[in-house]
């Protein structure tokens, strides 16, 4: 890996990467590999001297790494401006200090300075603080992930080598963090150096406008008050019956909501609503129904006497009053829906129904009847039976805006691929042995009945190319999306469902 040599070089070039990436309107956050595509493109059409010398002499591989982080700044330079500075973090590198000299040490949070004067970390801290931004020092990244998550900071300026830059920058565009990164121009870990004006630069900007990320809290906590039991009765009814109140109690029952979760997200990540409107309270509350509902006809097909760490409702009451009870709550789903007066939400939720209904006869159809499968059947059964449950919550969201239909072809696109690396995944996860793999048409049986000369190894690692190529797809999905926040959600969603 290579960082141009002067200073002249890196700010000529900072300069050039600025227009080039203003050409692209691209809305962060963007992959890894999107940002390789970029760094070639840019390679290829800048006719720089000094550039097409670096080329010849140390080829474009040593320079890529250096131009990703530096085309990164520059799509999120104007985010972060927006973001006021009491949220963001600066963070700094032990190795800024002077080896050997540095009388500071280092506590759960990182260096406490002693303020020697020796190096340049106490008045890059001291010009933080200035401005109301919180400073560390400290190793990994691990830290700027917890306090993004804790709400602690919005966005991060951080400042590390560049080996140690890539190998955070995964990190960071799973979680969809906000974040300017600035290359020490040192290799080593003492005694290095950082262009320390352009540092203060990117930690001094500031916008007018002042850009208010998605409360992803404050959405559940709306969430959870929906799904109190005298929010829910007066939703639901209040039933005297037996049934209503068996449906009633299970909707209260564990799990975390994430259907109702993402379609309240999708909903106020286009229009900024953080007031939910009546139509996107039915909503939710008819999607977690329809979950509900898919549980209780899921624990009575597999024969499961426990969920949430409590029992079912046919270990309670037997198979036929459990489907009746998963029916019911199927019925109040589309009640909830039919009083939004709106059509589209309807035509959806029975759209996803229908889908998970198939999916799930395919599988029971070949349970019924084992035989041998190849790939291609098993991601039929993930397209009709995972990934509606998926794509129904984004598509709701999408259309209680009432607008935005140039986003459904995009959603629907990421949703079939995030759903089947989810379930790639959940198959590889399962895999212990060859007799259970007999008892589902998962992937893994499928790659078994294709290569049977394959070890477990071998089949393994397969799997896990085939999680990450169908999690890059539903990635590539979201490249034109022009919602910054609609993005971020997207790719923080990705990140927590395919983990690794």
């Amino acid at each position: 890996m290579m960082i141009p040599g002067t200073l002249e070089e890196r700010m000529r070039l900072r300069r050039e990467l600025r227009l080039f990436v203003q050409g692209k309107a691209l809305c962060p956050p963007v992959s890894l590999k999107q940002l390789e595509v970029l760094a070639e493109e840019f390679v290829e059409c800048l006719e720089l001297r000094e550039l097409n010398e670096l080329r010849e002499l140390r080829g474009l591989s040593e320079l890529r790494s250096w131009l990703m982080v530096e085309i990164n700044n520059q799509l999120w330079v104007d985010v972060i401006a927006a973001i006021p500075y009491e949220r963001r973090l600066l963070m700094l590198p032990k190795c800024l200090s002077k080896y050997g000299e540095c009388e500071g040490e280092f506590d759960e949070f990182g260096l406490l300075c002693h303020r020697c004067g020796r190096c340049y970390i106490p008045a890059i801290q001291d010009r933080a603080e200035q401005l109301g931004s919180l400073s560390i020092v400290a190793e990994g990244f691990t830290q700027v992930i917890e306090l993004i998550e804790n709400n602690v900071v919005d966005a991060v300026i951080g400042v590390s080598c560049l080996d140690s830059l890539e190998k955070a920058f995964p990190l960071l565009v799973s979680h969809a963090v906000p974040g300017l990164a600035v290359a020490l121009n040192d290799s080593g870990c003492r005694d290095t150096h950082v262009d320390g004006e352009y540092v203060e630069e990117l930690l001094s900007m500031i916008s007018p406008e002042e850009h208010v990320l998605l409360d992803h809290d404050a959405i559940k906590g709306q969430i959870d008050n929906w799904f109190k039991r005298e929010e829910l009765e007066c939703v639901m009814g209040r039933g005297e019956d037996k049934t209503s109140k068996v449906c009633l109690d299970w909707m209260l029952s564990g799990g975390k909501r994430w259907r109702p979760y993402l379609l309240c997200s999708v909903y106020q990540a286009i229009t900024g609503d953080s007031c939910m409107n009546e139509n996107v309270r039915r909503a939710a509350i008819a999607v977690e129904c329809f979950h509900k509902a898919s549980l209780i006809h899921d624990d009575i097909e597999d024969k499961d006497d426990t969920r949430y760490g409590l029992p079912t409702v046919n270990s309670m009451y037997g198979d036929a009053y459990a489907i009746n009870a998963g029916d019911a709550l199927l019925g109040q789903g589309y009640r909830i829906l039919a009083q939004s007066n709106d059509v589209e939400l309807v035509r959806l939720i029975a759209d996803a129904h229908a889908s998970l209904c198939k999916g799930q006869g395919d599988e029971l159809e070949w349970c019924a009847n084992p035989h041998p499968i190849d790939l291609d059947f098993s991601l039929g059964i993930f397209r009709n039976k995972t990934v509606p449950a998926f794509e129904v919550s984004l598509l709701l969201g999408l259309a209680c805006t009432g607008n935005h239909v140039h986003l459904r072809p995009m959603l629907k696109a990421y949703s079939e691929a995030l759903g089947i690396a989810y379930q790639l995944k959940d198959d590889l996860e399962d895999f212990h042995d060859d007799n259970e793999l007999a008892m589902r048409p998962s992937a893994v049986y499928a790659l078994r009945c294709m290569h049977p000369e394959w070890s477990d190894e071998e089949v393994k690692n397969e799997m896990k190319r085939l999680v990450g190529e169908y999690k890059q797809q539903a990635l590539d999905a979201l490249n034109d999306v022009n919602c910054l926040e609609l993005k971020r959600l997207l790719y923080q969603v990705t990140g927590k469902v395919v983990r690794g």
